[in-house]
């Protein structure tokens, strides 16, 4: 554990962006891994609230369209001095693997290994184009130990009036 009081690590607030309700544009591969340009897009919604004094934060999108709603948990882990994110969907129910990373200029990047269909993929999620009313993020996944990458689901992210 870290001897840096929280209000001492200005990471906290890297999510403060997401916090709040939002309507989410969606655009999902329809099969991952095969070169396919054949796209799925779909409305959602999701609101996210800050925890552990902005340690955490928990957010939920909820996706009637196509019958489902998933759940993202962040830290951040304060040691290694990065987010850590694990999603879990009612599709399954299954907790995946995390992706970690830092923001920088553009935003953030964080990776993970993870599998799709059983194959083995590293897991790349990116959050770009922040702003008070705004965000896109971004999942792609590489089949071949980060020398490729397939983004297969874009979600642009717009605040929701109040």
């Amino acid at each position: 554990m870290s001897a840096d009081p929280i209000d001492a690590l200005p990471e906290i607030h890297d999510f403060d962006f997401i916090h709040g309700r939002w309507s989410i544009a969606n655009r999902k591969l329809k099969v991952r891994g095969e070169a396919s340009d054949d796209w799925d897009e779909f409305p959602s919604t999701g609101w996210c609230e800050p925890r552990l004094g902005g340690l955490a934060n928990v957010e939920q999108i909820d996706c009637p369209a196509r019958g489902w709603t998933g759940m993202a948990v962040r830290s951040f882990d304060i040691p290694a001095r990065e987010w850590v994110i694990h999603w879990i969907s009612s599709a399954n129910g299954v907790l995946q693997p995390p992706v970690r990373g830092r923001f920088h200029a553009d935003g953030c990047v964080l990776e993970g290994p993870d599998s799709d269909g059983g194959r083995p993929v590293i897991a790349r999620y990116i959050w770009s184009d922040i702003t008070p009313d705004s965000a896109r993020w971004t999942q792609a996944f590489s089949y071949d130990g980060g020398a490729t990458w397939e983004t297969n689901w874009v979600m642009d992210f717009t605040r929701a009036a109040v």
